[in-house]
């Protein structure tokens, strides 16, 4: 299977864990509450990705949060500093981004994705923006790339590349995933 038809399998996938109304943060903020006052960045969700927010408003209260901007094609991500009830406009591809604030850089990132299987792979959406991103982060210094998505994202057969960078954990609505 190619990397286009495992996208459109796993957007199914998703979307229908997303619709049953099953997501939570509570294995998220659990892992983040071991990292306190290290630099975090999130996403804010969009369309069917689990929603990383409530864990996010908890780890603002320790330390920095940031989300990510996009800063143009085949270009790493920067990531601005997010605070909760900030002012948010409209970034690249429908993203809300804060409309001001400092650029920050993550010491761990909160990854969306389409899908992922246990060995730490993760299906994108095909930009390579998080793949740059890690790539460059992890030249600097370690960087933790935490996984998000629904359980039901899990696909052992994944078409993935050796630009793709790999998933130090997977946290899901049912519990957290060491790859192996």
């Amino acid at each position: 299977m190619d990397k286009s038809e495992a996208r459109e399998a796993a957007f199914a996938r998703r979307k229908l864990a997303h619709e049953a109304g099953i997501a939570t943060t509570r294995y998220l903020a659990d892992v983040l509450a071991g990292y306190r006052r290290a630099p975090l960045a999130g996403y804010m969700a969009m369309r069917t990705e689990i929603d990383p927010t409530t864990a996010m408003e908890e780890a603002a209260g320790h330390g920095p949060v940031g989300v990510p901007v996009i800063m143009g094609a085949g270009l790493p991500l920067r990531f601005r500093r997010w605070v909760p009830g900030c002012a948010m406009v409209r970034g690249t591809f429908g993203a809300q981004i804060p409309e001001t604030g400092d650029w920050m850089t993550p010491e761990i990132v909160i990854v969306p994705l389409v899908a992922f299987d246990r060995s730490g792979g993760r299906l994108g959406y095909g930009g390579g923006f998080y793949d740059r991103t890690l790539q460059q982060l992890r030249a600097l210094r370690p960087t933790l790339a935490i996984g998000f998505a629904y359980a039901g994202q899990e696909d052992a057969a994944l078409p993935l590349e050796p630009t793709d960078q790999p998933l130090d954990l997977i946290v899901t609505e049912v519990g957290v995933i060491k790859p192996t």
